[in-house]
């Protein structure tokens, strides 16, 4: 690829293959030998931060003043200079950084009621129709077309596409669409701003090729005008952008386009051992549809490694907390925490898994995408369950009243809306549902506290963590340890993929996931949401997790380590608490069991616990809990304060050896706890009422 001749080039990358690198190198080699001059060469790609690796990468090899930028940066910086050419003087008008104000706006002219997150659904069907290249008065057809699902009806969705070009207009502003129709507008109208800009770049190079729209391509060919010196760089396999209005089209079709290209897939995989490459080759073996012509069967280079784990667990709480035990295990054993990440479908399965990884003491941040709790949705609904304890009856079954309380802030279980953020926000309030469904010998009240409890662990900030991430953020990423997780029919595939196009880009997107692990790699399912809840089937993507149906072998089907479906409640627990063995003090038993890691000893093994000062930690508990305006759990659980009492610490070491009691939770109250095994007073500490 590096030394190949100028020209159409198109190179085919599989995930690992080291794609970056032979760019860099290629762009190198020619501007090194002379071929080609760096400030003639644009490199476009389609996130700042991949840009700025390219530019690293050339600088490093001697390749400096190459132009590597997005798309739009490209666009803009050109559109910037020629302003006064293409706006009759002035200046480049201003540039939207979001549409949700004047969507709103629009939406209020086109009769159509909407808050927040429908301003944002129609933000995002005005995009796709814009990147699409598709006028307001040929959406609703164009939509139709394309099976989308639009936020509202797609003749609505058309009228407020309208109003919006007419609101952006007389507030003199342009979005980011325009601003590249712009600069494509700016080449195709005007012949002396083309040739300036074409003799300025004379080669090209676009990564991620299969994900380009409409508007990108038409913008890339008035770059080039009649030239060919172009090399692009995709894979098939990794298209997951369609509902963005991206097209794997140009890629599958550039050898019709370009006749004389030439064609150079790289397989070869420097990322994964060859048990994940494997796993992902039978993945991606199954593909069907006009991409899978263009996928690739990778060839791992790495040294063997261990086999992808295949688990299945009863219900979602056992598999977060078994997958919080393991990533304490791989932690334990030397792999930074940032090294590992838990991917997931959609961003509403991150809060069993936030749960679980702060109840097991383990370290996560959130990547694209808020912490649960912090959702603007969640923040609301929390205050309507609240709010429903003064109204509906005490004694009614949890679920029944949780339903009734989110049903008065407009969500309802049996409509699904279309939209991505809509849809989103919909998922977050229903696990609130599933996690009551979970707890139905809880009351609304006793609910609120558990809510309460959760949100107190999930907003404890870290530096450096877990990751957790939904599939479509993890794209570019990689890990050395991977949980896939969630892995059920109706959630991998999605249960809005109701057509065989979107279907076969939900088995691209677990091939994404599979692929960004480096040598350990879990994957797992629930066989229902909550305990005892309705049944659900391994996803049809691994037919090796489905009952009765043997691993296979071979560097084409992959072979995996296994676990018997319906895993027992005792081996789960048996796997969460051995992320940090934890031994009884008094007979060295090993503690399974929270309230015993907690306290340090069998449950029936004697106590020695020192009974006047728990009575002062409880009362310091309460003045604190009033004063702060939490419930008294938040700041310690009983079974903490017990511990405090039988162990009687000496030393910040000795108090943040016992389970609960985290660094944030060490940094607040670590002094107030020591004091008062010291023999210091509650009234010392926080005064008398």
């Amino acid at each position: 690829m590096v030394t190949a001749p100028a020209g159409p080039l198109c190179v085919l990358a599989g995930a690992g293959t080291g794609k970056t690198r032979a760019i860099t190198h290629r762009i190198a080699h020619r501007v090194r030998s002379g071929h080609v001059r760096a400030q003639h060469v644009l490199a476009v790609t389609f996130t700042a931060r991949a840009a700025a690796e390219m530019r690293a990468r050339l600088g490093q090899l001697g390749a400096g003043g190459v132009q590597a930028r997005t798309f739009h940066a490209a666009a803009l910086r050109q559109v910037r200079y020629f302003a006064p050419r293409l706006f009759s003087g002035r200046e480049m008008p201003e540039l939207l950084d979001s549409k949700a104000r004047l969507v709103g706006l629009a939406a209020t002219r086109a009769g159509v009621k909407i808050d927040g997150t429908g301003a944002r659904d129609l933000a995002s069907e005005i995009e796709w129709a814009k990147s699409s290249l598709i006028e307001p008065a040929d959406y609703a057809v164009a939509a139709g077309k394309a099976l989308r699902e639009p936020p509202f009806d797609a003749a609505k969705v058309g009228e407020v596409y309208a109003a919006y070009e007419r609101v952006k207009r007389a507030h003199g502003v342009i979005d980011f669409e325009d601003m590249i129709r712009a600069a494509i507008w700016a080449m195709e109208e005007h012949e002396d701003v083309a040739e300036q800009i074409r003799s300025q770049y004379r080669h090209f190079v676009v990564d991620e090729y299969q994900d380009v729209n409409p508007m990108q391509q038409r913008l890339l060919e008035s770059w080039l005008g009649d030239r060919e010196d172009l090399t692009v760089v995709g894979d098939a396999s990794q298209t997951i952008y369609s509902f963005t209005g991206a097209s794997a089209s140009y890629l599958v079709d550039f050898k019709r386009r370009h006749p004389d290209a030439t064609v150079i897939r790289l397989v070869r995989d420097y990322r994964s051992t060859p048990q994940v490459v494997a796993l992902a080759n039978s993945v991606i073996g199954q593909a069907r549809g006009e991409l899978a012509r263009l996928r690739l069967e990778l060839i791992g280079q790495r040294p063997p490694g261990a086999e992808p784990v295949l688990r299945s667990f009863t219900d979602e709480p056992q598999e977060a907390a078994a997958v919080a035990a393991r990533c304490g295990e791989i932690i334990a054993s030397g792999t930074p925490a940032e090294e590992i990440a838990v991917l997931f479908r959609v961003n509403a399965q991150s809060e069993v898994y936030q749960e679980a990884l702060a109840e097991a003491g383990v370290p996560y941040v959130v990547h694209g995408a808020e912490r649960f709790f912090e959702r603007a949705e969640v923040r609301q609904a929390m205050i309507a369950l609240r709010a429903a304890t003064r109204s509906l009856d005490p004694d009614a079954p949890l679920t029944e009243s949780v339903t009734k309380a989110l049903e008065g802030v407009g969500w309802r279980a049996d409509q699904i809306p279309a939209g991505g953020a809509s849809r989103e926000r919909w998922e977050a309030v229903s696990a609130l549902v599933t996690l009551a469904e979970s707890m139905p010998a809880l009351g609304l009240e006793a609910f609120n506290e558990e809510l309460a409890r959760r949100a107190a662990l999930q907003h404890v900030p870290t530096v450096a963590g877990v990751t957790l991430s939904s599939l479509h953020s993890a794209k570019g990423l990689e890990w050395d340890a991977v949980f896939l997780v969630g892995l059920a029919e109706g959630t991998m595939p999605v249960i809005h993929a109701r057509t065989p196009d979107a279907v076969e880009e939900e088995r691209r997107l677990l091939y994404v996931g599979v692929t960004r692990a480096r040598h350990t790699l879990w994957l797992s399912y629930a066989g229902a949401r909550t305990p005892g809840g309705r049944p659900r089937r391994a996803t049809r993507f691994l037919p090796a997790l489905e009952p009765g149906r043997a691993s296979g072998g071979g560097s084409g089907s992959g072979s995996f380590a296994r676990s018997a479906p319906g895993i027992g409640k005792s081996e789960v627990a048996a796997r969460v608490k051995r992320a940090v063995a934890v031994l009884c003090r008094v007979c060295g038993a090993g503690l399974l069991s929270g309230p015993e890691r907690k306290l340090g000893r069998c449950a029936g093994c004697p106590s020695d616990r020192d009974e006047e000062l728990l009575a002062r930690l409880l009362d310091w508990r309460a003045r604190l809990a009033a004063v702060q305006k939490v419930p008294a759990f938040v700041v310690f659980t009983d079974v903490t304060l017990a511990a405090i009492a039988e162990r009687r610490p000496g030393r910040r070491e000795e108090l943040a050896v016992i389970a609960g009691i985290g660094p944030r939770k060490l940094g607040l109250y670590g002094d107030d706890v020591l004091a008062l095994v010291s023999g210091r007073t509650v009234e010392d500490l926080v005064g008398s009422d």
